[in-house]
């Protein structure tokens, strides 16, 4: 396998999992698009860099932004997996303290959120990557 495939393929599998932690942090279930076709992630661009003719600076930079919001993601994730872990355990006490547990819940919100402004940065990133010729493609496949 050639390096440029190899590389293809790393980043498609980044995306992948940068796909998936998106989706769960908008909530799973049916995605609505909130950005109206406005951003892009980075596994649609992929698929269709041959259709878009990345260039190889291009296809370096988003292959960077996906590593970039990958490993500040995951610090997030376990931020909010002590989070959830601290609300269960609040959760078993009797009575519940009811602010206990809500300032878990405002820890692990935040959290949450941090993950997804780190998303849409990247989101934006890759989209201030793209020609106006390859976005226009790009929302062309969303009308489809």
């Amino acid at each position: 396998m050639n390096t440029n495939k190899l590389l293809a393929n790393t980043v498609l599998a980044l995306c992948l999992i940068f796909a998936t932690s998106f989706a769960s942090a908008q909530g799973g279930g049916a995605q609505k698009d909130v950005f109206k076709g406005k951003l892009f992630p980075p596994n649609i661009i992929l698929e269709h860099q041959g259709e878009l003719d990345l260039t190889k600076e291009q296809f370096t930079a988003i292959k960077a932004a996906v590593v970039e919001v990958q490993a500040n993601v995951a610090e997030h994730e376990w931020d909010l997996r002590e989070a959830y872990a601290k609300v269960l355990a609040d959760l078993d006490e009797s009575p519940i303290d009811e602010e206990k547990v809500l300032e878990g819940v405002r820890s692990a919100l935040q959290a949450e959120n941090s993950v997804k402004q780190l998303q849409v940065a990247m989101l934006i990133r890759l989209r201030n990557l793209l020609t106006d010729d390859q976005v226009e493609y790009l929302q062309s496949l969303r009308a489809k």
